[in-house]
């Protein structure tokens, strides 16, 4: 299948919030027939299992450092090669036509030195295709920061807490620009509309914040409620539901497609 038959349309009629990036991200590759193709920090294998419908005829590769998200990727998405290797050591065995690495660079540290790094995987003309959350200074984020700190659980959770290594979308262009024949940069912001009773802390649960219920979960169980219904408490505050019940949460995102 082409890039011109795979319409990335009927996707989002029917994505999800959280894969919709990956579906634009991926529209915006401007390659008909790779041969090579890596989903870099692939999880479950959901944004793979895209990959292998736009580009059927191209070698995949799932990579992941999490043996439960390889094993679940393996028994739902057939037809691929999956890898369990830490992305920030991952080095391909040939040349890639397409990299692609959906919302999991923010989790590598010194962009200035890993994707030049993944540059250099690639084949000629090959293509870098990143998204990455640009979060960081959101309310919501710096509420985990600042809840975190509290002397409850500041011991387990403080060395937990990194600067996120995303950069404006300016600092990109500085950097890649001069390494490729073309730079496709962009930025969006998805305001997203959320239900439920702690709509914001149910969608942190499943990024920001994971590391930190996984440490509480691990050393200290009988405080993971207690840090929940604390930073619950200070997102309701900052995120309040309008008179119909809805939660607007923005989530801001910064792409790019590299070309070598």
């Amino acid at each position: 299948m082409s890039a011109g038959r795979w319409d990335p349309e009927i996707y989002l009629r029917h994505a999800s919030e959280r894969l919709r990036p990956a579906i634009e991200l991926l529209a915006r590759v401007p390659l008909e027939d790779p041969e090579v193709v890596v989903d870099l920090g692939c999880g479950t294998g959901t944004s793979t299992s895209l990959l292998r419908e736009r580009w059927p005829g191209a070698e995949v590769t799932g990579v992941d450092n999490s043996e439960a998200m390889i094993a679940s990727a393996r028994a739902e998405v057939p037809g691929v090669g999956w890898v369990l290797a830490d992305i920030r050591d991952w080095s391909a065995s040939v040349p890639v036509d397409v990299i692609y690495a959906n919302a999991s660079l923010h989790w590598v540290d010194r962009h200035d030195v890993a994707l030049p790094r993944l540059l250099e995987q690639l084949a000629d003309g090959g293509v870098l295709a990143v998204q990455m959350p640009l979060n960081h200074g959101e309310p919501s984020h710096l509420l985990i920061t600042e809840t975190a700190a509290d002397a409850r659980w500041q011991d387990l959770l403080a060395p937990l807490l990194r600067p996120s290594p995303v950069a404006d979308p300016a600092w990109y262009h500085e950097l890649l620009r001069p390494m490729v024949t073309s730079l496709d940069l962009w930025e969006t912001v998805y305001h997203q509309e959320l239900t439920g009773d702690r709509p914001v802390l149910d969608w942190v649960r499943g990024t920001a914040l994971r590391p930190l219920l996984t440490a509480l979960a691990d050393e200290a169980p009988e405080l993971v409620e207690e840090f929940e219904h604390e930073l619950g408490a200070r997102l309701a505050s900052a995120y309040p539901p309008d008179a119909a019940g809805r939660t607007r949460f923005a989530f801001r995102r910064v792409f790019f497609v590299a070309r070598r």
